[in-house]
């Protein structure tokens, strides 16, 4: 079964618990816990060894596994903390960022080359570690995400398959996930309106439903490769207050949960 969980980031006006409260209430099987500094940092990874009983009792409590945790800096230190956190914890997957700019060959090589030492690191953790395709980086498409695959050896490296980058590659998402599927280990979700840069507003064009992808499409060819990784919703942009987190939370899991039940992936 294809496991659906939510950002706790789309939550970042309020704490963890009460973000990991609505989740529940929302239907999702799990958390993806917000490590993003200065954005939101539901797990504080400068101290996160005061928060591991709290977070567990939490997990425990409602019965809402960690699926991952999005760091997104390529920060050394800042990152083996966080393998080191969700090793203690029990998060099994770190999701950051490519690096880089758009079309720069340089940055491209340089990037591959960090997350490759970067998935050297988590590998010593038993962590995997994650990167997806980004508007405006080095690795921006699937042609990038292909070159990435090819320089990136490590087992504990994987790809984080967000289709809302990938079409604002002008790429349809549906077709290019097949490409991917091999070192697919994660996939973020959302919705979109426009070719971007911006995914436009989280409650009128990223709640799943709203936007301009073929999220039909694209949770089929999920299926059809026979995926059965985690899903989590991202969603980034202004503060919501916890009513309208909530509602977008609770629209993106009816779609989707739709969707994959009409597939037989749930």
């Amino acid at each position: 079964m294809i496991r659906l969980g939510v950002n706790s980031v789309l939550f970042k006006t309020v704490s963890f618990r009460e973000a990991a409260e609505a989740i529940k209430k929302c239907g999702y099987d799990g958390v993806e816990i917000s490590a993003i500094g200065g954005m939101c940092e539901h797990l504080d990874l400068a101290n996160w060894k005061t928060q591991k009983a709290e977070l567990i009792a939490i997990r425990e409590e409602l019965d809402l596994p960690f699926i991952s945790t999005e760091v997104a800096s390529q920060d050394r230190e800042r990152l083996l903390t966080a393998f080191e956190a969700c090793a203690e914890i029990g998060i099994p997957i770190v999701n950051i960022g490519p690096g880089g700019q758009m079309d720069n060959e340089e940055t491209l090589k340089q990037s591959c080359e960090i997350i490759q030492s970067r998935a050297e690191d988590a590998e010593k953790f038993g962590i995997t570690l994650c990167v997806k395709a980004h508007v405006g980086a080095a690795i921006y498409s699937t042609p990038t995400t292909l070159r990435m695959m090819e320089a990136v050896t490590s087992p504990a490296f994987g790809v984080d398959m967000d289709p809302s980058h990938i079409h604002r590659a002008g790429e349809n998402p549906a077709i290019a996930l097949p490409a991917v599927l091999s070192r697919m280990k994660h996939i973020h979700i959302r919705d979109c309106k426009g070719e971007g840069p911006s995914p436009g507003d989280p409650a009128t064009s990223q709640a799943c439903g709203r936007g301009d992808i073929d999220l039909y499409g694209y949770c089929k060819a999920m299926v059809d490769a026979k995926y059965d990784g985690p899903v989590s919703l991202e969603v980034i942009g202004p503060d919501q207050s916890y009513l309208d987190a909530t509602k977008i939370a609770a629209e993106s899991y009816g779609y989707l949960n739709a969707i994959l039940k009409s597939l037989g992936a749930r």
